[in-house]
């Protein structure tokens, strides 16, 4: 695939901002949506990148998300803070949300942002990483599409129910992870699928619970959680917590609402932040002191931390630019050009 001359992640974010506020998305809605866009591409995410803009115009084309919907904040004082996102887009109701969740954090000692009733495709990192860059140690969580088997299973029940977390640290960049609980994110294997590349083995079963390594075979049958029975019980963990407690869909019934899994869900998410000085206040103890003497001693060991391979990825792209295919620049044009007509059936 040829690439083409890079651009700055600043352009690329304004670039994909002004497609979405052409089809219908409010500028601050479209700003939020393009930013996370934008960073997956920056951070070399090809999965969470632009390949993400004709999953967000479809469910606006479908009808499955209010495109001008304004994220309303419900914060009665405590430690937990709601914001409906109105069958909008999840990262704007984030941002109505994440500085209350930071402040309360540091007020209390922990608090959770509960994000209702939202349209989610993006990576739970800039979830974290805005925390972290508050000072906070954060989780983030929200339940998918009843694409993946249970361990020991055969048929989808489970979403790809991601999980992230992060810890801040000295420096520019937190301690992150951001993982699917299935063996890999469903986005990875429509790119296999794109590509024409068969997907590794133990990814997934077809529609009869075979193993298989064609990416149509999986999509049509079931991902498998990634270390088996703990996969498993930790996607079943997120489908409770930030499914069932809040009162909003889990994975099947997301699967349900958009017709089947063609579609980018809606369901509800969940972030909890900490403010790690107040828990180790009474210690006389320095909990980021005593964090990077972990990480020091993991990278000591030749280790790779998490992340490290996004953040250099980072780095290169805000010095030099990021460079799309011609593919994907001709995809975005046409899109910029007719709208949802851009749509291909």
């Amino acid at each position: 695939m040829t690439e083409l001359p890079p651009v700055s992640v600043e352009a690329l974010e304004a670039r994909i901002a002004a497609l979405f506020v052409r089809c219908g998305v409010r500028a601050k809605s479209a700003a939020s949506v393009a930013r996370v866009i934008a960073a997956g591409e920056r951070d070399a995410c090809k999965s969470h990148g632009v390949y993400r803009v004709e999953g967000c115009l479809r469910v606006i084309a479908a009808g499955k998300v209010v495109p001008d919907a304004v994220p309303r904040v419900h914060d009665g004082g405590g430690a937990v803070i709601e914001v409906d996102a109105g069958g909008g887009f999840a990262n704007p109701a984030f941002d109505a949300g994440a500085d209350l969740l930071a402040g309360r954090a540091r007020e209390l000692g922990l608090a959770a942002l509960v994000i209702r009733d939202c349209l989610h495709f993006s990576a739970l990192w800039s979830d974290v990483e805005a925390m972290a860059a508050q000072g906070c140690a954060a989780i983030s969580m929200c339940p998918s599409y009843a694409v993946v088997a249970p361990a020991g299973g055969t048929t989808p029940l489970l979403g790809t129910n991601p999980f992230a977390f992060g810890w801040p640290r000295p420096g520019p960049h937190p301690y992150v992870f951001d993982f699917a609980t299935s063996v890999a994110a469903r986005g990875e294997i429509e790119l296999h699928r794109r590509a024409g590349k068969p997907i590794p083995e133990g990814w997934a079963v077809d529609a009869e619970g075979r193993p298989t390594t064609d990416p149509d075979a999986a999509l049509a049958g079931a991902m498998l959680p990634f270390g088996a029975h703990k996969g498993s019980a930790i996607s079943t963990m997120i489908e409770l917590l930030a499914g069932a407690m809040l009162g909003e869909f889990m994975s099947r019934e997301a699967l349900d609402f958009g017709g089947g899994a063609g579609l980018l869900p809606r369901h509800g998410a969940l972030v909890l932040a900490f403010d790690p000085a107040r828990f180790a206040a009474r210690s006389g103890r320095d909990p980021l002191a005593e964090g990077e003497r972990l990480l020091d001693a993991i990278a000591g060991q030749g280790a790779r931390l998490p992340s490290e391979r996004r953040f250099a990825a980072r780095a290169v792209s805000l010095r030099e630019g990021i460079a799309l295919t011609e593919a994907e620049d001709a995809r975005l044009g046409r899109y910029e050009r007719l709208g949802l007509a851009g749509l291909e059936s």
